[in-house]
């Protein structure tokens, strides 16, 4: 893009390296922006600013969260016996759409992937065992996606849960109302309310 201005160049650079983006529809947000008023420019500008400025990761399930604990986490309302396993911050927005959990949430930020060197370390696997280790929960619903890696990471779970917990927990998965190889945050609200509600122990 040697022929285009030097800032309609570098903002079609960077919106293209966002997921799902690609350069013809970087190039469309760059002239929306553009011929935008400039109060709205700044206003997304603002909003982006404040989100990496401001975002943090809850100390006890790993979401996204402005407070620590995050407002989930927190609510004395909610169902403190039984953690929802997830693979990203959006599955937990997602299965929160549904309005038919009221348990906690553990966001894993990944699943196990042995062919893309993604270990146990680099997930947050031991984070939920030490929080299991506490002997204060009945049930884990293991919400990965249904995927290999997110049954691989599943499987490798439920196992150190088995192994490793002294306090028996029951070990659940969402029924397979949910496409092969989708994503849960892709789910809509009633395919997971009826995965979330017919889940089966495992």
């Amino acid at each position: 893009m040697s022929d285009v201005a030097a800032p309609v160049a570098a903002l079609v650079e960077e919106l293209s390296k966002l997921p799902g983006v690609g350069v013809k529809t970087a190039q469309r947000l760059t002239f929306f922006i553009l011929r935008s008023p400039n109060d709205q420019a700044r206003r997304l500008a603002e909003a982006i600013l404040r989100l990496k400025e401001s975002i943090i990761y809850c100390s006890r399930c790993y979401n996204i969260t402005e407070t620590d604990p995050c407002p989930i986490c927190s609510n004395p309302g909610r169902d403190q016996d039984c953690i929802c396993v997830v693979e990203e911050p959006l599955d937990v927005l997602a299965l929160e759409k549904t309005g038919v959990y009221k348990g906690l949430y553990h966001v894993l930020h990944g699943a196990l992937s042995p062919l893309e060197g993604i270990g146990r370390k680099d997930i947050r696997i031991d984070e939920l065992l030490k929080r299991l280790s506490a002997g204060n929960v009945r049930e884990i619903i293991l919400a990965t996606n249904p995927s290999f890696e997110g049954d691989y990471t599943a499987g490798v779970i439920k196992d150190d849960i088995k192994n490793g917990i002294a306090t028996p927990v029951k070990v659940t998965t969402l029924a397979r109302g949910l496409s092969l190889g989708s994503d849960l945050e892709y789910a809509d609200e009633g395919t997971l309310s009826r995965a979330l509600e017919g889940r089966r122990e495992i």
